[in-house]
Order: C-alpha cells, then structure tokens, then sequence
C-alpha cells in the first residue's frame, strides 16, 4: 500500500468522486479538488461567506467580547456539508450555520449556484440520486425542500421527524420515502421523485415513537421500528399495508438498535442493545439463526489479535500480521447496567459485505473486538456460523467492506495504523485463506480517526483531525491470476 503526503482538512470533509478520478477536500471556507492519480489541485474555490438575507435579519450573535463575535462569525462561514452529483459533474457545499448551499460544476470554474434557506434554517443536505436535485433539511422538523437544477422549482415536503434518518430513497431512485409527523401522529410520505416529488402515497404509521426507518434493496419492503423503550419490528410495503411484526420472545427490555439488509433483500438482520442478532428470511419474518454475543469463543473459529507495541517495533512503518490463535478463547467484555441512561452495550454496528457472504459486527461492551459471521451463498446448505475475531489494543472506532471486492475490510482505532482484513488469499494447496494485517501510517503525527474506500475499492482516504492522507494499493503484473494480494510500501513522509 502505498501512502501519500499528508493533506489538510476540516470537519472530516473529504470525498472521492463517484469514479474514483477525484478527490474533494472542504478546508474552512474553501473547496479543493485533486486528481486521484497525480494528487495535483485541478480546482479550488473560496465560498462566499455571506449569510442568507433571511438568516443575516434574523441572526444576532451575543459574545462577551468583539475578538469571540468575530471568531463565532469565521467558524459560521466554515463548510459543514459536501458531496458530489452521481455523474461527478456538480458539487454541492453548505454552510449549515448560515443557511447557504453553493453548486459548482467541475468542468466549468466560472459556474456557481447558491441556494438560501429561509427563517427555517439548514442542519443537513444532500443530493438526490439523480444528480440534479438537491434536497435541503431545515431546523426543527419543520420541511424538506426539493430543489431542481433543471427548472430551478422548489418542492416543500413539510414535517419530517428526523433530519439525518427516516427517510429513503428506492434503489433505482424513482420513490422517495419520507416518516412524517402531523397532527402527533407518525405517518410516511411517498414521493415520486421522477414526477418533481408528487405524494403518491401517505397513510399512518404503526409505531408509537419511530426509531428510524429502512427500505430494502429491492424497494418491495421496508422496514420501521420503535424506539429505545419497546422492541418491535413492522415490515411494510408501498401500499402501507402491514406484511409483518416482530418482536423475540422474551422481552429483552431495551428496543432496536440498528438493523442491516442483505444486498438481495433475502435476509434482515436485527441488533438491540441485548448483545443478540436476529436474522429474519423475507419469507416468514421469523428468525432464522440467532446471533448471541459470548465472552467465549468455540473450537474452529479464528481470532486474530493485533500483536503487543508492535508500533514501537517497526516505528510505525510496514505492516506486520496480527497473533492467530484458535479458539476456545476468552473475550473480556464490560459489565454493563441497563437501568442506567444511555448504557453501552448492544449492537452499534451491522455491515454485509458486497455480496451477503460475510457480515461484521460491532458491540458496544466489547469495544476492542470485530465479530465477522459468515454466511452460505444460495447455493450452499443455510448455516450462518462465527467465522472470525479481530481483537485489538484499542477500541475500534469504524470498520468499512470494499465496495467492489467481497473479502476485503478495513478498519480504524484511531491510532497510527489502519487494520485490514482478507479472505480472498490463496495458500500452496489452493485453498482460501484468510490473512489480517497491522499497517502502520509513515507520519510522525498522524491518528486515523476514520477510513473510507474509494468507489472502485482500490484506494482508501484516512482522516485524522484536520488532516488526511491517502493510500493505495500497488499492483504487480506478475501476480498469479486467482491471488488477490497487496504489497505494502511505505515512506517516511
């Protein structure tokens, strides 16, 4: 892997381009982009800092002293959301605080659009999935409002319970779906996004307090849950009818807490804070296998432990193998007491990867450690296992799958390195192996806080603080055909 110098950043507000080409950074007030290959600017902006005439009347800032007021005005002006268009031909850049959404296009330096909200406010933003609409969260629940590139309209959808979840868009981008409260009761929203978001739909939702919703990626299901204080899973479709319920057996106490589609749409796992998994088949909603977290490992299953000061072994350049050891093994987890707020425990994240064989977990009580199950192919007898552990020194704060390859993850525990994990290694008898490296980043002060895969799966973006770098792999010719590997290169930067 090979690392390039390190960037400056701000807000974690880096993004690769849709094909990989191009790399968008966000630094205070101002808009970089970089070609992927040679890392040279191939454009930049310096945003215009001026509130909205609606934001700028209604906004009064109360400091103690001038030298905080201005300070207060500059971190305003500063860009909290970015993204680029599907066909990486727009970019949009807000300033939530101030109530402005700037579009610039890529190939054209002179061209600008500005959007301004009104009294409403911003809190997020984003683009719709074809690339010509903008979609703008105001504060407070108040609206959604749609905005077209190609007419210049504005479409208001008004009351959305959440403005960073409960909604969706189909996997083909034609429907909208959207949880909305009126009158105190939970309803959902389709919109028909090729006919300027038109209701289509809007009937009653069964859930007392929505959690969150999620649409699965055939679009014929979707999925709402209840809040915290109640497990119970509905399972509806477009119509609004109500195809399933679910909840276990045994109350467990505590609600939902996240859930994760399998990319057919075949399975629906479900996590609470209960430390259990749930796997629900699309047929009769009911658990297929359940998942428990245990602190013992059985026979067969592979844990891989990241070996002791190895950064101080190598100085922080190359890569070493994590320790493999057979289980049985004993996994410390946090006791953890439920009647308290907010306790940290339960499934803080599900991810499938590419093509459903595989899924990682992530607990809350046991912060070190990565589960990753493995589950047949259709083709296969169904009998999802614990495939491996990942344990490290650290609390592993993201774990990401390659977009394009099926056995191959990353993952980051805000130390100098990043993690990787493989399957797809072929040993001497040719047979699958599964491998898992320690990287470590060549920079004397560099903490990898977060990781992203570029969208061809052949590059990775870290992100410390107010800095990033990025690495890729290096391909060889002489590879043999069925070896999927990476040499590991690094300089001292």
């Amino acid at each position: 892997m090979d690392f390039t110098e390190i960037y400056k950043q701000s807000s974690s507000l880096v993004s690769f381009s849709p094909g990989a080409q191009f790399i968008l950074t966000a630094i205070e007030d101002r808009l970089i982009v970089r070609r992927t290959d040679t890392l040279q600017i191939i454009r930049t902006w310096l945003l215009d800092a001026s509130r909205s005439p609606t934001h700028a009347s209604l906004t009064t800032l109360k400091a103690k002293s001038s030298s905080l007021a201005h300070l207060v005005s500059t971190q305003e002006a500063w860009i909290s959301h970015l993204g680029w268009s599907c066909d990486s031909e727009f970019i949009l850049a807000a300033c939530a605080k101030r109530g402005v959404v700037h579009i610039k296009k890529l190939q054209d330096e002179d061209w600008t659009g500005r959007i301004d909200c009104g009294a409403e406010g911003l809190v997020k933003v984003e683009w719709a999935p074809d690339g010509r609409t903008i979609l703008c969260f105001s504060e407070w629940g108040l609206r959604v409002t749609v905005w077209s590139l190609a007419t210049g309209a504005a479409t208001y959808i008004q009351f959305p319970v959440y403005p960073d979840k409960g909604y969706a868009f189909r996997a083909d981008g034609r429907y909208f779906v959207l949880a909305e409260r009126h009158k105190s009761k939970e309803t959902l929203g389709v919109y028909d996004a090729l006919d300027s978001y038109k209701l289509t739909r809007h009937f009653p939702l069964p859930t007392v307090s929505l959690s969150s919703l999620s649409l699965s990626p055939t679009g014929d299901h979707l999925a709402v849950w209840e809040g915290p204080l109640e497990y119970k899973l509905y399972i509806l479709n477009l119509a609004g009818s109500i195809i399933a319920t679910f909840s276990p057996d045994r109350d467990p106490g505590l609600g939902i807490r996240c859930i994760a589609w399998h990319p057919n749409g075949m399975f629906l796992a479900v996590g609470g804070w209960d430390d259990k998994i749930h796997i629900l088949d699309n047929l009769s909603w009911s658990p297929t296998s359940t998942f428990e977290l245990s602190s013992k490992v059985p026979n067969g299953v592979i844990v891989w432990r990241e070996p002791s000061k190895w950064l101080e072994a190598t100085e922080g350049r190359g890569f070493l193998s994590y320790e493999r050891l057979r289980g049985p093994y004993v996994i410390p987890i946090t006791k953890v007491d439920v009647t308290k707020p907010n306790p940290k425990t339960g499934t803080v994240q599900m991810d499938w990867n590419i093509n459903g064989s595989l899924l990682c977990v992530r607990f809350e009580n046991v912060p070190t450690a990565v589960h990753i199950f493995d589950f047949p192919i259709s083709s296969q007898c169904f009998s999802p296992r614990l495939r491996s552990v990942l344990l490290h020194a650290r609390p592993v704060q993201h774990v990401r799958w390659n977009p394009v390859r099926k056995g191959n993850l990353v993952l980051c525990c805000g130390s100098s390195s990043v993690y990787t994990w493989s399957n797809e290694w072929l040993g001497e008898g040719g047979e699958e192996e599964e491998i898992a490296e320690c990287i470590g980043v060549p920079a004397k002060k560099f903490n990898t806080r977060d990781v992203n895969w570029a969208p061809d799966g052949k590059g990775l973006v870290l992100l410390d603080r107010d800095q990033y770098c990025c690495a890729f792999e290096v391909e060889e010719d002489h590879l043999a055909q069925n070896e999927i590997g990476t040499r590991l290169y690094a300089h001292e930067l």
